[in-house]
């Protein structure tokens, strides 16, 4: 019961970071969002690495070419894409494309590991691009014809890509899950900062993007990796994954609550994103291990993700 609390206040947090990041880049550059956000989680993330993990820091560093490439990716790559997508299209239509992030992952799976899907698999696959496409056409499917979709949709759709390539790889990373999360965070900090300093990067100007900020480095960086990995000590990783479809449907009632409309496209969309995520956890769907997407998301979760 208190495991399933944690999954539960863990996904919330995530899907707080559509929001609020959305709020945040309206007063904040992409750059400076992502360069302060991970500068201020850093040594907090070190910390609790050290009382959760305990790690032998010397092994562990002995990954760091995969700890690079992967800090390269995820928080670095995903999170710009993220932010920036999130200037140019709505917090709900961003959670909903990246719920289809499970079935890229298997699609990718496939291409570079040989993996291969079962019947299940491949209707989850189907079914969850349905519901992408029904997203990023509005229900217009004459769009695809014009290939006229919105900047932010298509930067989403480069980030789960971005994110997807990064599950891949971290799958054979052999640190723990907080330990490596937190030295991707100070490798990331370290490569931002003379972008930074190029760019000008400053903190918050507004009390609105100071409370912005320290959202995003409380709850979804640190509070909900720690609920996460407490919560996998007593729960399979499949289940828990399954736990991040709850992301689509906290991002739309927080949207909602806010004063956001909801189109029918988007509940069919996410309905059919969902589903399709749901065929492709069911045991079975896949001939390896490798196939159940969501449970290789414990190092990094999708909505920051």
């Amino acid at each position: 019961m208190k495991a399933s609390l944690y999954l539960v206040l863990a996904t919330l947090f995530w899907s707080g970071n559509f929001v609020v990041g959305q709020a945040a880049v309206a007063s904040m550059t992409p750059v400076e969002l992502t360069f302060w956000r991970w500068a201020i989680a850093a040594l907090p993330l070190l910390a609790l690495a050290q009382l959760v993990d305990r790690p032998d820091w010397r092994a562990v560093l002995r990954s760091w070419p995969t700890l690079l490439l992967l800090s390269f990716l995820g928080m670095g790559g995903y999170t710009l894409l993220l932010y920036t997508a999130l200037q140019h299209t709505s917090a709900l239509n961003a959670s909903l494309i990246t719920a289809a992030n499970p079935a890229l992952i298997v699609v990718l799976a496939i291409a570079m590991l040989g993996d291969r899907p079962g019947a299940l698999g491949w209707a989850g696959i189907a079914l969850g691009l349905s519901g992408v496409l029904m997203v990023l056409t509005g229900g217009d499917f004459q769009r695809l014809l014009r290939f006229s979709f919105n900047l932010g949709e298509l930067l989403m759709l480069a980030a789960i890509a971005v994110w997807s390539l990064y599950t891949i790889i971290a799958r054979r990373l052999a640190v723990p899950a907080i330990t490596a999360t937190a030295v991707q965070v100070v490798m990331a900090t370290v490569v931002l900062i003379p972008v930074a300093v190029a760019t000008g990067a400053h903190l918050p100007q507004t009390a609105a993007g100071s409370w912005s900020l320290a959202y995003i480095v409380v709850f979804p960086s640190l509070g909900a990796y720690l609920l996460w990995n407490l919560a996998l000590k007593t729960t399979a990783p499949g289940t828990a994954g399954n736990y991040l479809n709850l992301m689509v449907v906290f991002t739309a009632v927080i949207t909602f609550l806010l004063g956001t409309p909801i189109s029918v496209p988007q509940i069919l969309g996410g309905l059919l994103v969902v589903g399709g995520v749901l065929l492709t956890s069911v045991r079975g769907a896949g001939k390896s291990s490798g196939i159940t997407a969501p449970e290789k998301s414990v190092l990094r979760p999708r909505a920051e993700r």
